[in-house]
């Protein structure tokens, strides 16, 4: 089973009460309050949201961390793979080295275009898309085009 941790879970929730106040300042401590998301655990996600430029902080007394762009512009892609690394199915598909069989494999291509259409779907959900409604989306909600991508 495929499965993103709490983490990019507790990301996504915390990335998700940014978007309410776009481009202001928030504190990790307001964060958390609003979130009911940990303190220590709100800290980490801004720290490692801010490493891949998903966030910017802000230093100073009225410091914090705000949105690094306007949520539509920020991919559930990017958000997962700042809290995960890079988004693969197999190890081959992030590099050839870390298999002994990637010479030999007769599978590695249908893996890696399997990878690319999950990356592209990722990619084409905005934070804006899962911040603006309170509802649950409904399967098939989110359009994905993938005609895009090549068989390698």
């Amino acid at each position: 089973m495929l499965r993103l941790s709490k983490l990019t879970d507790y990301a996504v929730v915390v990335l998700s009460h940014m978007t309410h106040d776009e481009g202001e300042i928030h504190a990790a401590a307001e964060i958390a309050q609003a979130t009911s998301v940990g303190f220590p655990t709100v800290s980490k996600l801004l720290k490692l949201l801010a490493r891949a430029g998903v966030v910017h902080s802000v230093r100073g007394a009225k410091g914090g961390y705000l949105l690094n762009g306007s949520s539509e512009q920020i991919s559930v892609a990017e958000i997962i793979q700042a809290i995960e690394g890079p988004i693969a199915l197999t190890e081959c598909s992030i590099s050839d080295d870390s298999c002994q069989q990637s010479a030999n494999c007769e599978i590695r291509g249908n893996w890696t275009a399997i990878n690319q259409a999950i990356k592209a779907a990722l990619e084409a959900v905005s934070l804006s898309d899962l911040a603006c409604c309170e509802k649950t989306p409904v399967p098939g909600e989110f359009t994905v085009r993938m005609d895009h991508l090549s068989r390698d």
